[in-house]
């Protein structure tokens, strides 16, 4: 028996992409805070604590959902949409820098996936969005972006976002080593761990950081090709500095930090 909603949808754009998704009466979808562009007459909006997956949930159990999102750095709020019109409403979203929206059909994926944690956008009500720390104690210290994920279960729809280009790739047992902060999902029976970036040399002039992600496994990956870190990254450095001066690429503490987050 389906739980989610059943939604409908259409994606608008190539690099700067919105999602408009439609909502039969009484139908709700729920999406980070500020996510939302546009939306028809009939469609109600309300911030509350919690994802609306479990609505016995009570007080407690929404704080405590809510103090785990506020540790990613999230909103502790999720702003849910409601079609109370008579007929069919539709309500747009969107990500704040420029990448793909891909849509993913969790009941086709096991119920359950990973995300970095700030790749989710919107799903179906009925989708369950929490916190998934990572228990390896490697990636704990050296997985970066990948360490604190977010967890997407249920089996309705849901929408997340991606830098650059999205490369879907299908594992079938293979290891792939992938930048910390190219990953955006993979299926929850992919094993993820952090393993050092070659030899000493490598590591520390390759230009690639000096950890990796392994992701091993069967089933499905999805990566990006610009991570929001990367772009951010670049931004600042030619960004003018309180003297009027551009940072540069040659910041000694900039460099560091590059190098081992794997960012160039």
């Amino acid at each position: 028996m389906m739980n989610s909603h059943e939604v409908d949808y259409e994606i608008f754009g190539d690099d700067m992409q919105a999602v408009e998704i439609e909502l039969d009466p009484q139908e709700v979808v729920i999406a980070e805070a500020g996510a939302m562009n546009w939306m028809e007459p009939g469609i109600q909006f309300e911030a509350k604590m919690g994802d609306g997956s479990e609505p016995n949930k009570g007080l407690l159990g929404n704080l405590l959902s809510a103090g785990k999102r506020a540790i990613t750095g999230e909103s502790i709020f999720m702003t849910h949409f409601t079609n109370t019109g008579h007929g069919k409403s539709r309500v747009a979203f969107a990500a704040p820098y420029p990448g793909r929206i891909i849509p993913i059909e969790l009941s086709e994926v096991g119920g359950r996936i990973l995300c970095q944690k700030d790749a989710f956008l919107a799903a179906a009500l009925g989708t369950r969005v929490s916190i998934a720390f990572n228990r390896k104690l490697g990636a704990g210290f050296f997985g970066g972006e990948g360490f604190i994920l977010q967890k997407l279960e249920g089996d309705g729809r849901a929408f997340i976002h991606a830098g650059g280009t999205v490369i879907k790739k299908e594992l079938k047992g293979e290891t792939l080593r992938v930048d910390t902060g190219c990953i955006v999902a993979f299926q929850d029976n992919i094993s993820y761990d952090i393993q050092r970036a070659g030899n000493l040399k490598s590591m520390f002039f390759g230009g690639e950081g000096l950890f990796l992600a392994t992701l091993q496994g069967t089933g499905t990956v999805w990566l990006q090709t610009l991570p929001f870190s990367r772009l951010a990254d670049r931004i600042i450095q030619h960004a003018p500095s309180a003297g009027g001066q551009s940072q540069g690429e040659g910041s000694v503490l900039g460099g560091l930090g590059r190098m081992l987050d794997g960012d160039r």
